[in-house]
């Protein structure tokens, strides 16, 4: 992740300026402007961490946006400490050493953003732990908190997990909706095949063995399982398993940690879980801060 691109210096602006961090009332009003103060930061539950490059980019950015802080903040962190690791409870992720003022005008965007990177990647850890020696990979969706979506989607490959399109120009998806507005799953392929730009791989949503049919036959070069039963989907993979030619499977809709094995061993390549960003609870984590 680079945590200086442009991308990412105006996410972290907003954040802080939605806090108006620089304006933190409670920190002028209680701490003298020269203590500084050394600050921990703590897993309080097991979990996959993601999100420690954030820290020191967001005190940077705190000073941009604040044109009058000079003074010097180290940010340390153990060498076996880095994104995609397993944390446990109690363990530290980072010590923050700077003003204090700074420190506490910064906490709450600090742990916010780390606690929703590493619930996503400790979710989509449990899921890619599911699927362990099966052939099936474990994607993410576009359902992400909007504004974070490069965030969101950095956090499920610390967890293990796979990135699916980034945006609405990152490929080819025919939905059901586009199939009801182009008159059917047949009528929106060949529109596909006909329009498309560059080599991008047309992939077709079905919802029935009917419809998996009409995709084989208008040439999809991807098929998306929608909400099928783990038997639908078995008998998918065998139908496309005699197909001219190789067509990837990717199953959605209903997936839990509690059925996302069965589907692993129908066969199919991906199974794509909108539950990694949509609702995933955050980690627990504080910071402790001390004199220094």
């Amino acid at each position: 992740m680079d945590w200086h691109s442009r991308r990412i210096t105006t996410i972290l602006e907003n954040a802080l300026q939605e806090d108006r961090a620089t304006r933190d009332a409670t920190s002028y009003a209680c701490i003298d402007p020269n203590q500084r103060a050394a600050a921990t930061v703590l897993a309080k539950q097991d979990c996959i961490l993601s999100g420690i490059g954030c820290i020191a980019r967001i005190l940077d950015v705190y000073a941009d946006l604040d044109g009058a802080v000079t003074s010097h903040y180290e940010v340390t962190t153990h060498p076996e400490i880095f994104d995609g690791v397993r944390l446990h409870k109690g363990q530290s992720v980072a010590v923050i050493r700077h003003n204090a003022r700074v420190i506490l005008s910064c906490e709450r965007v600090m742990l916010n953003l780390l606690q929703r990177l590493s619930g996503i990647a400790t979710l989509t850890r449990k899921f890619v732990d599911a699927v362990a020696g099966t052939r099936t990979y474990i994607l993410d969706t576009r359902k992400t908190i909007p504004g974070l979506r490069v965030l969101d989607k950095y956090a499920v490959r610390c967890g293990g997990g796979q990135n699916h399109r980034l945006d609405l120009s990152d490929g080819v998806l025919i939905k059901n909706n586009h199939i009801a507005l182009a008159g059917g799953v047949g009528p929106a392929l060949d529109r596909a095949h006909h329009n498309r730009r560059g080599e991008q791989v047309i992939e077709c949503e079905v919802r029935t063995l009917d419809e998996l049919e009409q995709a084989l036959q208008h040439d999809a070069e991807a098929i998306l399982l929608d909400n099928m039963s783990v038997e639908d989907v078995r008998h998918a993979v065998a139908r496309c398993a005699h197909a001219s030619r190789h067509i990837p499977l990717e199953v959605s809709g209903g997936i839990t940690l509690e059925n996302v094995r069965a589907y692993a061993e129908t066969g199919v390549n991906f199974i794509s879980v909108g539950a990694l960003t949509h609702s995933v609870p955050a980690v627990d984590m504080s910071l402790r801060v001390m004199p220094a």
